[in-house]
């Protein structure tokens, strides 16, 4: 998997932008400095995605396609961050 391109990262960093803002929550990183942890967390995926891969059980490895197991760790990821979100997303996950 490689990193993303430049206009994905550009709609991501926006649109953190826009969802903090919406939630009148105080981010203390401006823009400049978003953007530079946007780029970050994007080449750290992209250097530890085989890692990620090797830690999932042998069905799940061979099994689930790369979509599949980006949404798994997306989903495992949202339940620890907020799980109102994870169901705005997956709907009921109770």
């Amino acid at each position: 998997m490689a990193v993303l391109p430049d206009a994905d990262r550009i709609r991501i960093w926006r649109g953190l932008q826009r969802w903090w803002s919406n939630l009148r929550e105080a981010m203390p990183l401006n823009k400049a400095d978003l953007r530079a942890a946007v780029n970050a967390a994007d080449a750290w995926v992209d250097s530890n995605s085989a890692s990620y891969n090797s830690a999932l059980p042998l069905a799940a490895r061979n099994g689930l396609t790369s979509n599949q197991k980006t949404l798994l760790l997306v989903a495992v990821i949202l339940m620890r961050h907020n799980v109102t979100l994870l169901k705005t997303i997956f709907g009921e996950v109770d």
